[in-house]
């Protein structure tokens, strides 16, 4: 009996597309994904900007007498304003095909680059404020060690233990496999890395494998010459804007450089006792220096006392602190490393939102999956016999604690 194919409703097209998107995307699908519906309702838009309350911070009174701490209460901006979309072209014949057809021989392609736009934006967009950063050696693939080293800055930054994740690329995937193959449990997870070439679970990371792993471009700075003012100007508590000297003329800072300081160690988020390491800072744009002096706009923002202190400046013998790019930091100047990131997955938002749904068109729908809003819209051109189809989505994206994640250097 021969089949009968039926013409492919919008619902059919959209639902089938979405779930194709959805199941194409590595990072966003292991981060936290929020869908905002106020932008579907008509007057209700808020211009693309979410409020994203920070936790409150309080400080422990020592004793019987009552000292009172007002709450002042942070928020982030996340700005929803970044569309992308594939544009399709195809013919009535092709409608006539099964869903299943068309989902092979069209779909499926169109979503496949969709999602690895979306995830390649997402990422490039948030790896630069991930200021927590380790090595073993730079310039070779990261082992056990290294996947160790992330495990204790997540925890250092109080990351909960679930919804834990490393996204790596084929070559740290193959070292990892190779240093651990003989001491994973349970067996499953070896017959994984044996039959399917996949890592599995390991000290509490899910892995995943993404040729969208981030690749990190230093700036021209190096470490002979930089040095921040650690009691005056050049670090000062609650400025986002670190001053070093000493820089050449010209010298480079890229968004995503990451260097320490000589005598600001970390501290933990809740007791604020010092660790016994120092703290990791993140240039988040670029920057070039003006003489011998660089200003440069970092994450965290530097807080040496309080409720919300992050770092704390243990020597300051000397105003002149050394600046750190290399054991401390993200590595040479003008050189590139791949960043396999550990995180958790509340480290980074995703937010898409419903676009509008025109009029006086073939079709428009919209479908919500997963916290991921897609639209399709379609007309018809009657002198070619085509129908000109649009697939987009509306998204935004951050890096909202960025001490729940770490970058792996390779």
């Amino acid at each position: 009996m021969s089949q009968t194919l039926k013409t492919l409703k919008d619902g059919d097209i959209t639902r089938k597309a979405l779930s194709i998107l959805h199941n194409e995307l590595v990072f966003v699908k292991t981060i936290n994904k929020q869908y905002d519906s106020r932008f579907a309702v008509s007057g209700a838009k808020n211009g693309g900007q979410l409020l994203i309350r920070e936790p409150n911070q309080f400080t422990v009174r020592s004793g019987a007498t009552m000292d009172t701490q007002d709450v002042t209460e942070s928020t982030q901006t996340l700005t929803v304003a970044t569309q992308l979309g594939v544009d399709i072209n195809f013919s009535s014949v092709e409608l006539t095909l099964s869903l299943d057809d068309f989902a092979d021989r069209i779909l499926q392609p169109a979503m496949s680059r969709l999602a690895a736009e979306v995830d390649s934006t997402v990422i490039a967009g948030c790896y630069p404020y991930v200021y927590n950063h380790t090595h073993t050696t730079f310039g070779t693939a990261p082992v056990l060690t290294d996947v160790l080293k992330a495990r204790t800055k997540l925890a250092r930054g109080l990351t909960p233990r679930g919804d834990r994740v490393i996204m790596c690329d084929s070559n740290a995937a193959n070292s990892i496999i190779t240093a651990g193959y003989n001491i994973f449990n349970p067996s499953s997870e070896i017959s994984r890395q044996y039959d399917q070439g996949l890592v599995g679970q390991v000290y509490g990371f899910k892995f995943y494998e993404s040729e969208m792993t981030p690749t990190h471009t230093n700036g021209s700075r190096t470490d002979t010459t930089p040095v921040v003012d650690t009691s005056g100007s050049g670090l000062t508590s609650g400025s986002s804007t670190i001053a070093m000297t000493a820089f050449a003329s010209s010298t480079t800072y890229n968004a995503g450089d990451v260097f320490t300081i000589a005598g600001v160690y970390a501290v933990n988020p809740e007791t604020k006792d010092v660790y016994d390491h120092l703290q990791q800072f993140a240039v988040t744009t670029a920057i070039a220096a003006t003489s011998t002096v660089m200003s440069c706009t970092v994450t965290p923002t530097p807080v040496t006392s309080g409720a919300k202190m992050n770092c704390k400046v243990v020597t300051a013998a000397s105003n002149s602190a050394m600046v750190n790019l290399t054991a401390g930091g993200s590595g040479a100047a003008s050189t590139s490393y791949i960043n396999s990131l550990a995180y958790h997955k509340d480290a980074f938002t995703f937010v898409t939102a419903d676009l509008e749904m025109p009029q006086g068109v073939d079709f428009a729908a919209r479908k919500v999956m997963d916290g991921i809003s897609l639209r399709v819209v379609r007309n018809y051109d009657i002198v070619n016999d085509k129908f000109p189809c649009r697939i987009d989505v509306l998204f935004g994206y951050k890096c909202v604690r960025p001490e729940w994640a770490c970058r792996i250097s390779s």
